[in-house]
């Protein structure tokens, strides 16, 4: 998938982007846990798995 498409995913719904880029794991987890706390610290992992 193109890399700019999963960078607008993740902006926009940050676990689909961490399952699309890692499948389903603790990343993911992580990440539904940071975005039903706080969503901007989902959308910065989410933004920052995707881009390593």
């Amino acid at each position: 998938m193109n890399k700019l498409v999963l960078i607008l995913i993740a902006i926009l719904l940050p676990p689909l982007a961490v399952f699309l880029k890692h499948k389903a794991g603790k990343d993911l987890i992580i990440n539904i846990v940071l975005c039903l706390f706080f969503y901007v610290p989902g959308i910065l992992h989410a933004l920052w798995l995707v881009t390593r």
